[in-house]
């Protein structure tokens, strides 16, 4: 019997003792495994204070729990993980100081083994974010367009802008107030200097307060909000003086009214109605009170153009108004009216950039169908 016994075992003896993992594993009955290959690294592109934690993953595991140690300190619990993550950031970390990781694998049953520790890495911020390179180049490339457009606009050079039909009509309309004695009503809409159509509406107001300068035809400009106001009136008056007419300028053409949108747009009706002005501008930003102005307006007979970047408003002065300028076509109207080089610059700048990226996404379409290349992993991988 002695003998058979040993001729069993000889086979274990020569094979050696199992490995110390899974001697506890048959031991304890559990499939949990130890973590393996623990790397930790400074968090790539960013502001300091973070370090990225990696593993490879071990089953059966229900979660980790992640543990730091600073210098060669003890280990210490910073956070938890579920049993699927394979990395972690530790967001906590103090740039200039060493720190090692160990990883803890815990089963459903609370059984433990933890990781070799991890090697020793410091965390401190980049300069730059090179997941964004692609993004710096297309801007030094878009700056340079601009400058290159404002450099020849500065030379005297024309600059085609396509014809917009509401801003050509900007000289009828003031050219018929001044032959009917009549004012021109312009509305700078009813948003808040933080609007960018409030900012293009001053733009074109300066413009037109500029004509109606040069043509001595009376000016109207209610506006809604109080920093607005501030904002017109000094447009205005600057506009009247570089036209060489500053004895002209009559403080009360741009005038307070209400803070109130459906308030305002009631006052502004009855001027319209009771002035009757010969034409009336309705640039910038407006909401429900657009077709209230736009009918009234119509009603008396004005020339009107109006122009808004809210889509939801475009229908109304379509239907109203005798030109409609749409969409970006209010933000390019300043330098349309004047053409001021930098203006007309940055709008020729403007317009190749959005030709480069038209062309980018079809090129970039046309390779996605034909090549099956997916973009949306090559772009999620690299941060956008």
């Amino acid at each position: 019997m002695k003998g058979l016994a040993a001729a069993f075992l000889l086979p274990l003896l020569l094979l050696g003792p199992p490995p110390v993992g899974a001697q506890s594993d048959a031991a304890s009955g559990s499939s949990i495994a130890v973590p393996t290959h623990v790397e930790a690294q400074d968090t790539p592109n960013d502001g300091g204070s973070s370090i990225t934690i990696k593993w490879s993953p071990a089953p059966g595991v229900a979660r980790y729990r992640i543990e730091r140690a600073e210098g060669t300190g003890e280990y210490e619990e910073i956070d938890s993980a579920v049993g699927s993550a394979i990395r972690y950031k530790d967001e906590n970390a103090e740039d200039g100081k060493s720190y090692r990781y160990r990883i803890v694998a815990i089963s459903s049953s609370d059984e433990e083994t933890a990781s070799e520790p991890s090697n020793a890495v410091v965390s401190s911020a980049q300069w730059f974010n090179t997941y964004y390179g692609g993004m710096a180049i297309a801007i030094v490339l878009f700056v340079a367009t601009v400058v290159w457009f404002v450099r020849r606009a500065r030379r005297g050079e024309n600059l085609y802008v396509r014809k917009i039909a509401g801003l050509e009509a900007v000289e009828e309309a003031v050219g018929r107030a001044t032959e009917m004695g009549r004012a021109i009503l312009y509305v700078p809409g009813t948003g808040y200097i933080s609007d960018i159509s409030t900012v293009a509406s001053l733009n074109v107001l300066g413009e037109v307060a500029k004509k109606t300068a040069q043509y001595g035809t009376k000016l109207t400009v209610p506006v809604r909000d109080p920093v607005v106001f501030t904002v017109a009136r000094e447009i205005v008056k600057g506009a009247y003086t570089a036209a060489g007419t500053p004895d002209t300028y009559d403080p009360a053409s741009v005038h307070f009214l209400t803070e109130n949108a459906l308030a305002y747009a009631g006052a502004v009706s009855g001027q319209i109605v009771r002035d009757r002005p010969a034409a009336n501008f309705f640039l910038g930003n407006f909401a429900a009170e657009s077709l209230i102005l736009a009918e009234n307006g119509a009603a008396t007979g004005a020339i009107q153009i109006a122009g808004t970047d809210a889509t939801t408003q475009l229908p109304f002065f379509i239907v109203s108004c005798d030109y409609t300028l749409i969409g970006e076509e209010l933000y390019a109207a300043s330098a349309y009216l004047s053409r001021e080089p930098l203006m007309l610059g940055a709008l020729k700048g403007e317009d190749w950039g959005k030709v480069f990226f038209m062309v980018l996404l079809v090129v970039g379409t046309i390779i996605a169908l034909v090549t099956g290349f997916d973009f949306r992993r090559v772009l999620s991988t690299t941060g956008y």
